[in-house]
């Protein structure tokens, strides 16, 4: 299958050109990047065992609530001052915002946030930016509306409401927790991807290094890895001995900064014992650090590409860290696409009436200036003419508006989520999106894309556009 002949969802996207021949390694994250979990099965179990910790440990109120997928979306925004749930522009100004469970208006919107500008480094703001943080986003919403109502008497702050809730989050993500509910029964949590072996197989058989660098630990890495994998390699091979290297316990993101203590793992009882030596090819290594693997590969920064879905965990933090080229894999996005594929032609009815609206626009307001100089007698003309005139564009942008309201309110809307699109909040683009273009030099929906891109791709990125660059389509097209 050719590169065009791909269907939108499944596809690369480039931001920063990359060779992909020229890359000698790559390493993968396992949660939702190598092995992909239905997402509302995996945070419906997370937000249950977050739950049950709540209510055991700390008596909070919460044992009747449940986990709502399309309440929720990647790329949401926790304001620890306000306690809003926020969806920002790639700007950093607030467009959408709710605070417990109720939605904030335009002028509680502006009340708050009018002098205010979303960024990843302030403290105030806590990113929920992966699929792992549905189940956060949810359970915050419901806490802070049971904090309002004074049912948590023992919570000082919502920063400390916060820390309960990313506390009863990680409780969840334990091994003797859900990891141990999906490791019993793989089936129930795991989405099988058949093209993700042949995919990994076509890399190495082109001489890329594979690693796997993730934070669970190895037990869990193991039984997944082989869950998701095995099935689909050829003989006796098996997802082993695909990998060069695999580090588990990595503690992302500081694995890729930090000097944590190496150990090898031994991969019959699971011990674990110092490094001694540099990391060799086909073991297995608990915790360490970057530095050790590049040291192994002897590879240029610009030689390694990581592929993970944590934005911060694996992208930003292996690029700002390394300038390791880098890979966001974010399945969400096939849905994003198919949406918008589907809803491309209200998207063009609703171009269409948003040129008229501009058009008619333009004539209002000249009619109003022209108003303006009759009464001033620097134009010539009868003042009740042109006020006439100035009803009736109004009257038919009033018409149009009835028109392009549900239109524009369908495009902001469209998805699975009350939240809109990941990528998009209105007609611009997100935070998320922000973030995306910065850090991720290709991005796609699963590991298993890169079967139909080859090992010898050439991603080459679009070219950039501004406002401005309408011009040169406008003469174009005249």
């Amino acid at each position: 299958m050719s590169s065009t002949d791909v269907p939108p969802a499944r596809r690369v996207f480039c931001n920063r050109t990359l060779n992909l021949g020229a890359i000698g390694a790559i390493g993968f994250d396992m949660d939702y990047t190598v092995v992909q979990y239905d997402p509302t099965a995996w945070e419906s179990g997370a937000f249950g065992h977050a739950v049950a910790y709540l209510h055991d440990a700390l008596g909070w109120p919460v044992d009747r609530l449940t986990f709502d997928a399309a309440d929720v979306t990647q790329g949401l925004i926790f304001d620890l001052e306000t306690g809003n749930i926020l969806k920002a522009n790639r700007f950093g100004y607030v467009k959408r915002a709710r605070h417990g469970t109720q939605w904030l208006s335009l002028q509680q919107m502006r009340e708050h946030y009018s002098r205010t500008v979303v960024h990843h480094e302030d403290p105030r703001f806590v990113f929920l930016n992966t699929l792992f943080s549905l189940s956060e986003a949810t359970l915050l919403g419901h806490a802070v509306a049971l904090w309002d109502q004074d049912r948590l008497p023992d919570v000082p702050s919502l920063t400390a409401l916060y820390r309960h809730v990313r506390a009863a989050i990680d409780h969840a993500h334990r091994p003797d927790q859900l990891k141990a509910t999906i490791a019993a029964a793989p089936e129930r949590f795991v989405d099988l991807d058949p093209d993700t072996a042949p995919a990994l197989l076509d890399l190495a058989d082109a001489g890329k290094k594979l690693l796997l660098i993730t934070n669970s630990d190895w037990a869990y890495t193991e039984q997944m890895m082989r869950f998701a994998l095995d099935r689909f390699l050829p003989g006796t091979t098996t997802w082993r001995d695909l990998f060069t290297l695999v580090v588990v316990a990595a503690r992302k993101p500081s694995f890729f900064s930090g000097d944590a203590p190496c150990f090898e793992v031994d991969t019959s009882t699971g011990w674990l014992r110092p490094l001694d030596g540099p990391l060799q090819p086909g073991r297995v290594y608990h915790g360490g650090h970057a530095a050790l693997v590049e040291r192994a590969l002897g590879l240029a920064s610009d030689q390694l590409l990581y592929l993970g879905d944590h934005f911060f965990g694996d992208v930003h933090a292996s690029k700002s860290a390394l300038r390791w080229r880098t890979a966001l894999v974010m399945r969400e996005l096939e849905d994003e696409i198919e949406a918008a594929v589907a809803f491309a032609p209200t998207e063009q009815e609703l171009v269409a009436r948003m040129a008229d609206k501009e058009r008619l626009e333009d004539a209002l307001n000249q009619a109003r200036l022209e108003l303006l100089r009759v009464r001033a007698g620097r134009a010539e003309g009868a003042e009740d003419a042109v006020g006439a005139r100035i009803d009736g564009l109004r009257r038919e942008l009033a018409a149009l508006d009835a028109l392009v309201a549900p239109l524009a309110r369908a495009s902001a809307e469209r998805g699975g989520s009350v939240w809109g699109p990941i990528l998009r909040t209105g007609g611009d683009k997100s935070y998320l999106a922000y973030l995306l273009e910065r850090h991720a030099d290709i991005y796609t929906s699963r590991v298993s894309n890169l079967l139909h891109a080859t090992p010898f791709r050439f991603f080459r990125s679009v070219k950039g556009t501004l406002p401005h660059d309408a011009v040169t389509r406008d003469v174009e097209g005249a």
